[in-house]
């Protein structure tokens, strides 16, 4: 099992930048992706990136060259640097991994974009 804990989120005015952090505990040994999702009110959970532990990286075409997904290995924590931010952002930010004992979701944190 892998618990996950996120931080990082809160206001911003448009254009600003936030840093998220999901701190993986547990059998992190067997965590093979970890993805970030969003969900916004009345809107169904999103995908908007995800990097496996070889590196490789993918992202939601409405964040592509906003966003940058990272993860450190050494600390056991991901992160999703978000820049430029824009209302239609504002959501709460759920870390997921998956691994060889299933998956793992934290408890999300709130982004709020507003003017």
């Amino acid at each position: 099992q892998v618990q996950l804990v996120e931080s990082g989120g809160g206001l911003v005015q448009p254009g600003g930048s936030l840093r998220l952090s999901c701190a993986a505990s547990g059998s992190i040994f067997s965590i093979y992706y970890m993805r970030w999702y969003r969900q916004a009110p009345g809107k169904q959970r999103e995908f908007v990136a995800t990097i496996s532990n070889s590196g490789s990286i993918a992202y939601a075409d409405s964040v592509k060259g906003r966003f940058t997904v990272s993860r450190d290995n050494a600390k056991d924590t991901a992160y999703l640097q978000m820049n430029s931010l824009k209302p239609e952002d504002t959501a709460v930010y759920y870390c997921n991994a998956d691994g060889s004992w299933g998956s793992s979701w934290g408890q999300g944190t709130q982004v709020t974009v507003f003017s």
